[in-house]
């Protein structure tokens, strides 16, 4: 009875796990590190595009590593949860649409709730661990 009583108190621990919540910049930019990437220039509230109410939520930085040489400029849109991204998905485009030097090959990378842009094309591996980074730092997406 008391091996039944320890088993079920267990399984009690297990199903309690919280699912992993979004992290922060710091938490992100730690994971881009960690596949290799560089970097630079980091700076809040660049949005690219004098959006007042994309400011907030923006972080700019130049990014090197897996076949991008020279660094190229990066933003990433981190909104505070999942709902909150579906709402201002749209403004990020029209934000993106503002800065890039050519819309046509500006790359995208989802992962709800955090949207990051930069011009492109972007050499594959660049692209994979970008996408890899934001997934595992999205957590349950907010």
């Amino acid at each position: 009875a008391a091996a039944a009583l320890l088993l079920a108190g267990c399984s009690a621990i297990v199903e309690a796990s919280p699912e992993p919540t979004p992290l922060d910049f710091p938490g992100i930019a730690g994971e881009l590190a960690n596949r290799s990437l560089e970097l630079d220039a980091i700076a809040s509230g660049d949005d690219g595009c004098g959006d007042p109410t994309l400011t907030a939520t923006a972080i700019g930085f130049d990014a090197s590593g897996l076949g991008m040489d020279p660094p190229i400029r990066l933003r990433i849109y981190i909104f505070r949860t999942g709902e909150t991204y579906d709402r201002r998905r749209p403004d990020v485009d029209a934000c993106v649409a503002a800065w890039a030097t050519d819309a046509a090959t500006v790359e995208f990378v989802d992962a709800k709730p955090f949207v990051l842009a930069g011009q492109g094309p972007w050499p594959a591996a660049f692209k994979a661990a970008i996408r890899e980074a934001l997934t595992v730092a999205a957590g349950n997406g907010g």
